[in-house]
């Protein structure tokens, strides 16, 4: 081989990086991002999704090498990494990145705390292993051209890529055995298209999980002396021949450690996919200013990207039966924005989502294309709501970057607000800033028993 292959510049990355390496601005977006994960995961573990997977796991059995957040309770680091992503991930609530693909790259954040829980290691370990997640996570994002999504592939085949990295990372495993890890995981775990379109399942909210776990797995196999495919991306019959033509394979490699692509991130201001977002903001703000009741709206125009329309628009969107169509659903999040005025979890349960008048409004919205939101994307998330009402008002508003992304950022303050409100159920105040002050000094923290002590729900309420 006469140029290193891309899982070797990857694998011999990850083996020098040092938590010395990372500047104080990646270290403290670690931070923001693992107690937004916390949020979501301790507020998540009640949804059916987690419950179903927890007994499914159980029946297993598994070694006790790493902690079940929320429970307390031990298994094996791949089952602690399935369950905390799924936890994570349910609520369609944690962290988004979109470039030419879209990714939650703190569905990754389990592989870097169940191995480091496993093989001891410190909170600036861990810390180190959440920047290295994310930022493999987001150069996966940018090299398609076009990105997967749009070929008809859903983003966990990516995770797939970047999480035997994070695992091996946290494990101390050689250049050789992550390599070898890579080509473990990327082989079997492509992902369909399908869990994101139409009517939506649990499936949406689980494939990610399980590709941050395969990673797990991969690592571990390595560290066995399985030997992985080294050409996994670039050779023959591998993952960028097969997906078609068209990579910008410079995203990958070029620059890495020079800066940490973690800082560009962004957080959800809202449970729904993130395109949902900008209208949703839209809608919010006009309601308020002016004052709009549901009962007098007739018509409602939303104007966004084409892969809004055709994601979150298509007929199935407009019957919405789950949460996890629901929560893909333009129709369904703007009628609730209108509605309800906030857009939270409660806007998601059952009774909520089959409520007759609120399915009223959906006729009433139409999800147009718009060529120049279009030509902006994705450097901005352009949308547009105009509401029309029984006066003959019409009020329109633009929204170029929703609340959570790094053009409007959330504040400190507004991730520690967002925590509380999802751990309010399950948690105290006192047990609130447990969490809290055991993330913001994480890196200072020999292991993780703090940190696992502090998410364990016992705690609490």
């Amino acid at each position: 081989m006469t140029e290193k292959s891309i899982s070797r510049i990857w694998a011999e990355f990850a083996a020098q990086l040092k938590y010395d390496q990372i500047d104080a601005t990646a270290v403290h977006a670690a931070k923001r991002f693992l107690l937004d994960s916390c949020g979501c995961a301790l507020g998540g573990f009640h949804h059916e999704d987690v419950a179903i997977m927890d007994r499914t796991l159980a029946e297993f059995g598994g070694n006790p090498e790493a902690t079940i957040w929320s429970s307390g309770k031990k298994s094996s680091a791949y089952h602690a990494a399935l369950i905390n992503s799924l936890a994570i991930r349910v609520m369609d609530y944690n962290d988004i990145y979109w470039e030419a693909d879209p990714s939650h790259p703190s569905d990754l954040i389990p592989a870097a705390t169940s191995c480091g829980e496993h093989f001891h290691k410190s909170g600036a370990n861990i810390i180190a292993g959440i920047v290295l997640a994310y930022e493999l996570e987001m150069r996966l994002c940018e090299f398609g051209v076009p990105g997967i999504r749009e070929r008809g592939w859903h983003h966990a085949s990516l995770t797939q890529i970047a999480s035997p990295v994070v695992a091996a990372y946290m494990m101390g495993l050689t250049v050789d055995q992550t390599v070898n890890a890579i080509g473990i995981s990327t082989c079997h775990n492509m992902t369909m298209g399908a869990v994101a379109a139409g009517k939506l399942t649990m499936m949406k909210n689980t494939v990610d999980p399980m590709a941050t776990a395969s990673g797990v797995m991969a690592a571990r196999m390595a560290r066995h002396g399985y030997i992985g495919t080294e050409l996994i991306m670039e050779g023959k019959e591998g993952f960028c021949q097969l997906l078609g033509p068209s990579w910008d394979m410079g995203r990958l490699t070029d620059g890495l450690g020079e800066s940490w692509r973690i800082v560009r991130c962004g957080f959800k201001a809202f449970p729904t996919e993130a395109l949902t977002h900008s209208p949703i903001s839209a809608a919010l703000q006009l309601v308020k200013e002016h004052d709009i009741k549901a009962d007098d709206v007739t018509h409602v125009r939303v104007r966004t990207v084409a892969r809004a329309k055709d994601i979150l628009a298509d007929p199935t969107k407009y019957h919405p039966e789950t949460k996890e169509t629901a929560d893909h659903s333009l129709p369904y999040v703007v009628a609730a924005a209108i509605a309800d005025r906030m857009i939270t979890p409660q806007q998601f349960t059952p009774a909520r989502i089959a409520e007759p008048k609120l399915r009223s409004l959906f006729p009433k919205i139409e999800v147009v294309a718009d060529a120049e939101f279009e030509r902006q994307f994705p450097a901005k998330k352009c949308s547009a709501v105009a509401i029309t009402t029984k006066d003959g008002r019409t009020v329109e508003q633009q929204v170029d970057y929703p609340r959570g992304n790094p053009s409007n950022p959330m504040t400190d303050a507004d991730i520690e607000e967002k925590f509380r409100a999802l751990t309010s159920e399950v948690m105290d105040k006192s047990a609130q800033d447990r969490v809290i002050e055991a993330v913001n000094s994480l890196e200072h923290a020999p292991d993780l028993s703090k940190f696992l002590a502090a998410m364990t729900v016992a705690h609490g309420k």
